[in-house]
């Protein structure tokens, strides 16, 4: 697979990566033997990076990616976060970056982490704090370079100027484009992006279906999910996946091709156990899109989806 470089810091993946949340959290039950094969199909395919989280099943999402990945540990880049409590709080206290880096580390069984992100911006802990953590673990060899989710261009420079951005991550897709305001800062400093949720958790794949849907799964609260904004998404994806039928794509192919043409530094980070999915959704590297194509695309889904990306009051807030 074709390589990306993540912004002015060197850091060199495919152009797809792999998100591995679903293997364990999200999407109902977990089931670690098919994530397993699945990050492994991913890896036989091109895929070099892998990305995780601690509350990814606290623990048990790493363990389980680095079992996937022990075999091939040093050819691909490994990026995991920090920051979310138990009680989906925030805390980026740097002694607790500090633990979650220690058990990230044990968890993945590996002794560096390639990408490491502040998952959500705290603000009870001035990001300067935050990067300086970061730069710390970077010359001790424990972290290769710094990465935040979901943060705004105020704390990105604040950030930036403590210790290097490497990669914003945040929620990029058909549905999803709030992250387009801050392209120029992205661009000012050479950040790359890292696109998490790019088939709208599922719903871009063209076979989404109505709920009720089971309990931990994150469909039964996304409102593009909820009777109103479902009828009309789907009424979009129709029209999407007439466009793809005719380039002899899918629709989750049409999305991430999508992605791929917006900036030459933004990697999507598609999820599934399914490894027939999975080689679907690599394919989509290989697939360009024309103007027309773009234009297209943006007469059907002007600005995104219907329906906010969280419930109210929960939307990561940038500043």
């Amino acid at each position: 697979m074709r390589q990306r470089k993540l912004g002015r810091d060197g850091l060199a993946v495919s152009a797809i990566g792999y998100g591995a949340m679903g293997i364990t959290t999200g999407y109902g039950a977990g089931d670690e033997e098919r994530g397993i094969r699945a990050v492994r199909r991913a890896y036989d395919l091109g895929v070099t990076l892998f990305d995780t989280a601690e509350m990814y099943g606290w623990g048990a999402n790493e363990q389980v990616l680095g079992r996937a990945v022990r075999d091939f540990r040093d050819d691909v880049v490994l990026a995991t976060k920090f920051g979310i409590t138990h009680e989906y709080g925030v805390n980026s206290k740097p002694s607790h970056i500090r633990e979650v880096v220690d058990n990230s580390l044990r968890h993945l069984g590996v002794d560096k982490i390639d990408v490491l992100y502040q998952h959500r911006v705290d603000p009870s802990v001035p990001i300067e704090d935050v990067a300086g953590t970061v730069r710390d673990l970077i010359a001790e060899g424990k972290v290769g370079h710094f990465g935040l989710s979901e943060a705004g261009p105020n704390t990105i420079r604040r950030a930036h100027a403590v210790q290097p951005v490497a990669v914003l991550q945040t929620e990029y897709s058909l549905f999803a484009r709030d992250v387009e305001k801050l392209f120029p800062t992205l661009d000012e400093l050479g950040i790359g992006l890292v696109a998490y949720a790019p088939l709208g958790r599922g719903f871009l794949t063209g076979a989404a279906e109505p709920g009720p849907y089971p309990d931990g799964d994150f469909r039964a609260t996304d409102p593009r999910w909820q009777p109103g904004n479902f009828e009309k998404n789907r009424a979009a994806m129709h029209q999407v996946a007439e466009l793809a039928a005719a380039k002899g794509a899918s629709v989750a192919q049409l999305a991430l091709a999508w992605i791929l043409a917006q900036r030459d530094d933004v990697v999507p980070i598609p999820g599934s156990r399914n490894t027939n999915r999975i080689a679907e959704n690599l394919a989509a590297a290989g697939i360009t899109l024309t103007a027309g194509d773009v234009e297209r695309i943006e007469q059907i889904l002007p600005g995104g989806g219907f329906g906010a990306r969280y419930e109210d009051n929960a939307m990561p807030v940038w500043e």
